[in-house]
């Protein structure tokens, strides 16, 4: 049995679930991005997860939350396409959000080195999810949703 199958078959029954689901919005997301933009793909999962906000998050929400994104991560590495970080956090932040949680959709773009690199993240009562300490302090967030159009075609 390969490493990859061993690996899919460790996880808990709901993780390969999660992982399945992550792995079809991948496609769907690029599909509606190229054909819709950022703003009206972002609208309509908002729409599409309108939940009663829970006044806090509680540790288990946190760690769960947490799981969904390095979750994404895997999907966005091993599914049917390559996923940018855009994409992965597109589609945590909308099964979040669908959970009643008040994810925050972040960019940000490395100005250090020859050109820029832009990226994407979801941070949940400002702690960043699955993001390494040191690549996340590189970025500095975006201040305007316009900063998302451009992060569309090159994010990380």
């Amino acid at each position: 049995m390969s490493r990859a199958l061993r690996q899919w078959w460790a996880l808990p029954r709901r993780e390969r679930v999660l992982l399945l689901v992550l792995m079809g919005l991948q496609p769907l997301l690029s599909l509606s991005l190229r054909l819709l933009g950022y703003r009206r793909t972002r609208a309509m999962l908002e729409a599409l997860s309108q939940r009663p906000a829970m006044p806090a998050v509680n540790p288990e929400q946190r760690a769960a939350a947490q799981r969904l994104a390095e979750l994404a991560n895997i999907a966005g590495r091993r599914g049917p396409v390559a996923s940018t970080c855009l994409r992965q956090a597109l589609a945590v932040h909308w099964l979040l959000r669908r959970r009643g949680l008040q994810p925050q959709l972040r960019f940000g773009v490395d100005r250090i080195g020859a050109t820029p690199d832009m990226h994407a993240w979801v941070e949940l009562e400002g702690v960043p999810l699955a993001q390494p300490q040191l690549r996340h302090r590189a970025f500095q967030p975006a201040t305007s949703a316009s900063t998302a159009a451009t992060t569309d075609s090159s994010a990380s």
